[in-house]
C-alpha cells in the first residue's frame, strides 16, 4: 500500500473551499487535495460509491442454490447468493449480533453463513435462521435481525449491486442499450477469465484514465495500431462512417450501431448511467486481438465481423468493449485512499470450449498488456498528483471530454454531500440546495 502524509487541519470548510476553487479554473484537472484527502475518501464512499450501481459478477458464476461471492469495496465486503428459488440476492457480510463477518472465503457454497463469533445462523437469503439463547431477550425478532440487504438487479446475465435501498432504476437505463448490447447474448456468454489488477493510486486517476484516450496513441501502441478511438473525430471520421454504414447488415443485427449516451450528471437517477457508441477499427484488423484477427467464436447472434466494436458503461464505474468475438468488462473499485482495483472480465460465446474454440492467452491478450501499460502510467500520474507541486493542467476538449463529465459530477456530489449544502425540511427529508447548471457548462 502506498502511504501519503495525512493534513491534521482537514475539514468540511477546507473542501469547501476547495470546491469553490474548481469553479474559477473550469476545464482543467482538479486540485491534487481531491486524491489526498481522508475525509474526502469518506465522504466518496458513502455519498457517491455506494449509493451507485456496480457490476458484481455474471449471473453463470453462481449457478446453483447456494452459490456465492464476495465482492470487496473499499472496507467493506458484500454477499451476493443465489437463493434456493434460483433468486440472486445480496447482502451486507456483516453479523447482526456485533458485526463479525459471517463468511470470509471469496467464492464457494454454503446451505448457512455461520457467524464465527457467537454462532447466529443465516440462511443463504441473509435471513436469520438461528441465534442461540434468544429465547431468554424480550421482545427479539427473528424476522428484524438478517443480514442488512443491498440493492441487486440482473440485466443479460450482468448482476449489478447497489448499497442504496432506495435507488433509481437502473434496469430502466439499460433499456436504452438493449439493442446492441443484446448483440452479444450476455445472459448466455462464458466467462473465459476475470482478473484483478491492484493499482497502488487513487480510484478516480484510474477511472479517469479509462475516460479518455488520449494517452491512447503514446501508451498503448499495440491498441492504437487498430483502434481509430486514438484519433480526433475529424481523422477517423471516414473509417468509422464507413464501418456504420455496413455494420447492421454484416452483423445481422438491427440496431448494433445505435447510439446512446446518458451518463453522470445526465443520467435520469443517481448513478444509473447508460451509454452506448460503435466505433471502428482501422482496416485489416476485425478485434482487438494482438493481430486484430479473430481469437473466438462469434458472440450471441452476430454472423460477421464489421470492423467495429461496441462501447458500453452501465454505472459510474462499469464498462465494456464488446468485440464481434469476445467481450471485454471493465470495473474500478477504490479499495483504500491509495488503492483502487481494477477487474477485468473476459467473455465468450457460450458453448466456445476452450483449448479447441479459443486460445485463452490470444483472448486475453491485447487487454491483459494494455491493462498493464496502464498501471504503469497511472502509477506516475498519481506519484506526480501528490506532489505539492502540482499544478492542474487544462483537459482537452475532445479526448478528455468524457473524463470532464465525470469529473463535474464527482465535483457537484462531492459539494451536494456537505453540511452547509443541505437543506432540511420537515420531517428529516434533506434536499440539495446546489444547481447542477455549473458542473453541466
Amino acid at each position: 500500500m502506498t502511504s501519503i502524509a495525512i493534513s491534521v487541519d482537514d475539514s468540511f470548510q477546507r473542501m469547501r473551499d476547495k470546491l469553490e476553487a474548481e469553479k474559477l479554473r473550469p476545464h482543467h484537472a482538479m486540485d491534487r487535495y481531491f486524491y489526498r484527502s481522508h475525509l474526502v475518501h469518506e465522504q466518496e464512499l458513502e455519498h457517491l460509491i455506494f449509493k451507485s450501481w456496480i457490476y458484481a459478477l455474471h449471473a453463470s458464476e453462481i449457478p446453483s442454490a447456494g452459490d456465492y461471492q464476495l465482492v470487496e469495496i473499499g472496507e467493506d465486503s458484500i454477499i451476493v447468493a443465489r437463493t434456493k428459488t434460483g433468486e440472486i440476492t445480496a447482502m451486507h457480510n456483516i453479523c447482526r449480533h456485533r458485526g463479525a463477518r459471517v463468511c470470509e472465503e471469496a467464492s464457494g457454497n454454503k446451505r448457512t453463513f455461520v457467524c464465527p463469533y457467537h454462532g447466529w445462523v443465516y440462511n443463504i437469503d441473509g435471513s436469520l435462521k438461528a441465534a442461540r439463547e434468544t429465547h431468554v431477550m424480550l421482545d427479539f425478532n427473528a424476522a428484524e435481525h438478517g443480514l442488512k440487504p443491498v440493492n441487486c438487479v440482473t440485466y443479460m446475465g450482468l448482476v449489478f449491486i447497489n448499497c442504496d435501498l432506495g435507488a433509481g432504476d437502473l434496469i430502466a437505463s439499460l433499456e436504452n442499450i438493449r439493442e446492441p448490447l443484446g448483440a452479444y447474448d450476455l445472459e448466455n456468454a462464458k466467462v473465459a477469465q476475470r482478473k484483478t489488477y491492484r493499482v497502488a493510486a487513487n480510484w478516480k486517476l484510474a477511472l479517469e484514465n479509462y475516460l479518455e484516450c488520449y494517452h491512447c496513441a503514446t501508451s498503448h501502441r499495440a491498441y492504437a495500431k487498430m483502434h481509430t478511438l486514438k484519433d480526433l473525430e475529424v481523422k477517423s471520421a471516414p473509417v468509422v462512417s464507413k464501418m456504420l454504414d455496413r455494420a447492421d447488415k454484416i452483423t445481422g443485427i438491427r440496431g448494433i450501431s445505435k447510439e446512446h449516451t446518458q451518463i453522470y450528471l445526465d443520467a435520469p437517477s443517481f448513478g444509473a448511467c447508460a451509454h452506448t457508441m460503435r466505433y471502428g477499427l482501422f482496416d485489416g484488423f476485425v478485434t482487438g486481438s494482438q493481430d486484430g484477427q479473430p481469437v473466438a467464436p462469434l458472440m450471441g447472434k452476430i454472423k460477421d465481423y464489421d470492423g467495429g466494436a461496441g462501447d458500453f458503461q452501465m454505472g459510474p464505474l462499469t464498462f465494456m468493449l464488446n468485440y464481434p468475438d469476445h467481450c471485454v468488462l471493465y470495473r474500478f473499485i477504490p479499495r483504500s485512499l491509495t488503492e483502487t482495483d481494477m477487474e477485468l472480465v473476459w467473455f465468450v460465446n457460450g458453448e466456445a470450449v476452450e483449448g479447441e474454440d479459443y486460445n485463452l492467452e490470444k483472448v486475453t491478450w491485447l487487454w491483459h498488456h494494455t491493462t498493464l501499460e496502464d498501471e504503469y502510467i497511472i502509477t506516475r500520474n498519481a506519484a506526480g498528483v501528490n506532489s505539492r507541486f502540482f499544478e492542474p493542467g487544462p483537459y482537452h476538449p475532445e479526448f478528455e471530454f468524457t473524463l470532464q463529465q465525470f469529473v463535474h459530477w464527482y465535483l457537484h456530489t462531492l459539494e451536494a454531500s456537505l453540511p452547509s449544502t443541505r437543506k432540511w425540511l420537515a420531517g428529516g427529508t434533506a434536499v440539495s440546495t446546489i444547481s447542477t447548471e455549473h458542473y453541466k457548462n
